[in-house]
């Protein structure tokens, strides 16, 4: 699994610069997905937090999703920790999705399997 991680990291990495000092070219910005799925891992580290979950899409087919956040330090101001999720949580994820259809995205915010609404950030606007 963790080789996984490294490889989604390196495609998001090479593929297009999402967030803040990277901009939000890459993003279908102003467009909101909402997704229910099942966590298979929360990286919780520098300069920017991942939640990968699978969840289906309109064919049925299920996708591994990797949604980028902030760092910790801003997570952590907001609600977010090292334990907000562990692998097999169900969890509704609401993010804004790249331009180019990839499983892929930005970190609105996530539901937890309680209830709980953990904010991330708010939508970029449209052009």
């Amino acid at each position: 699994m963790r080789k996984m991680s490294m490889a989604v990291l390196g495609i998001l990495l090479v593929s297009a610069p999402l967030l803040a000092h990277h901009g939000a070219a890459a993003l279908d910005t102003g467009k909101e997905v909402t997704l229910k799925g099942t966590v298979t891992e929360w990286i919780w580290s520098n300069p920017h937090c991942f939640l990968q979950f699978d969840a289906k899409d309109q064919t049925g087919t299920v996708r591994n999703w990797a949604v980028e956040t902030q760092n910790p330090t801003t997570m952590t101001s907001r609600g977010w920790s090292r334990m907000s999720f562990k692998a097999g949580d169900e969890v509704t994820v609401t993010l804004e999705p790249v331009k180019n259809g990839q499983p892929i995205g930005r970190l609105l915010t996530v539901v937890l399997p309680g209830g709980q609404k953990l904010v991330a950030a708010t939508a970029t606007s449209a052009p």
